[in-house]
C-alpha cells in the first residue's frame, strides 16, 4: 500500500514538473509571469482573433447585402404597382431577380432604379405620340374601315373596336387608350352620355375625344364640347385631317403614278 501511495505522489510530481517547464517557457518568451489557471488557459488557448470583432464583421457583411436588395414588396412601393406586378415583371424576364437559398425572391437596388428609368424613357415616348386608339361607333363596316385605315399608316399604333357605349367603358378601363373616336348617333347610350362618362373616369386631360359624326350640326357640336369632346368632325374628313387631329405621326404614303 506504501508502495502504491509513493509511486502514485512520484507520478503527480513528474506531471507537475513537466507543466512547470512548460509554462516558464512560455513567460520567459512573454516576459510576464503566468499564474494559476491563467497558466493554463494560456497554454491551452494562444491569442488569436477576437470571437466578438469576427461576429461583427461579418453582422456588418450581413446588413450590407440586406441593404443592396429590395424584397418584391419594397420594390412595388418604389413603384406604386402591386407585388404581384413586380413578381409578373420579373417572370417575364423584365426585372432581373436573385431567389434566396430560401425560396425567396429578390431585387438589386442597381436594376430596380434601372428598370425605373427605362419606365420613365417609355413613359416620355407615350407621352409625346399616342399609341392606344379606341373607335366607339354602332356602325361595324365604319369602324373596322377606320381601324384599317389607321393601322396601315401608323403600325406601331394599337387599335380597338367597341360597338356601344356600355362596352366602350369597359374597353376604356381595360385599354386606357390615348385617343378615343366616338359617333354621337349610337343606340342605348349615345355619343354624348359616352364622353361625359369617360371624363368621369379618366380627367379632363385624358383620352383625346374626337366625336364624328354623319349628321353633324352647331347644335350636336356645342353639346359634345360641352360634355368633354376635344374636337368634332364629319365622318367624311380626309384621312390626313383625322391622323393630324388624332396626334398620331403617320408614315408617308408613296404618291400613285399618273
Amino acid at each position: 500500500m506504501r508502495l502504491y501511495s509513493y509511486k502514485r505522489h512520484a507520478s503527480v510530481l513528474t506531471h507537475e514538473i513537466y507543466q512547470g517547464r512548460i509554462l516558464a517557457s512560455i513567460s520567459t518568451s512573454s516576459g510576464r509571469q503566468p499564474t494559476g489557471h491563467t497558466q493554463n488557459a494560456a497554454f491551452m488557448n494562444p491569442p488569436g482573433p477576437s470571437s466578438k470583432g469576427l461576429r461583427g464583421k461579418r453582422a456588418k457583411k450581413s446588413v450590407s447585402q440586406r441593404l443592396r436588395f429590395l424584397t418584391p414588396n419594397e420594390v412595388a412601393d418604389r413603384l406604386l404597382v402591386a407585388p404581384v406586378t413586380v413578381r409578373l415583371w420579373a417572370s417575364r424576364g423584365l426585372l432581373p431577380s436573385v431567389t434566396t437559398p430560401g425560396g425567396h425572391r429578390r431585387f438589386s437596388v442597381e436594376d430596380v432604379d434601372a428598370f425605373i428609368a427605362r419606365r420613365q424613357q417609355i413613359q416620355s415616348t407615350a407621352d409625346a405620340s399616342p399609341s392606344r386608339l379606341l373607335i366607339i361607333d354602332d356602325d361595324a363596316q365604319f369602324a373596322r374601315y377606320l381601324s384599317s385605315l389607321l393601322t396601315s399608316r401608323v403600325p406601331s399604333l394599337a387599335v380597338d373596336i367597341a360597338l356601344d357605349g356600355f362596352s366602350a367603358g369597359i374597353k376604356c378601363e381595360a385599354m386606357r387608350p390615348d385617343v378615343v373616336t366616338l359617333d354621337l348617333q349610337m343606340p342605348d347610350m349615345d355619343g354624348f352620355a359616352v364622353c361625359r362618362l369617360l371624363r368621369s373616369m379618366f380627367g379632363e386631360h385624358k383620352p383625346r375625344i374626337v366625336a364624328l359624326s354623319g349628321f353633324l350640326s352647331g347644335e350636336n357640336v356645342k353639346r359634345v364640347h360641352a360634355a368633354g369632346a376635344n374636337v368634332c368632325l364629319p365622318k367624311t374628313t380626309p384621312a390626313e385631317v383625322l391622323i393630324r387631329e388624332f396626334g398620331l405621326a403617320a408614315i408617308a404614303v408613296p404618291a400613285r403614278a399618273p
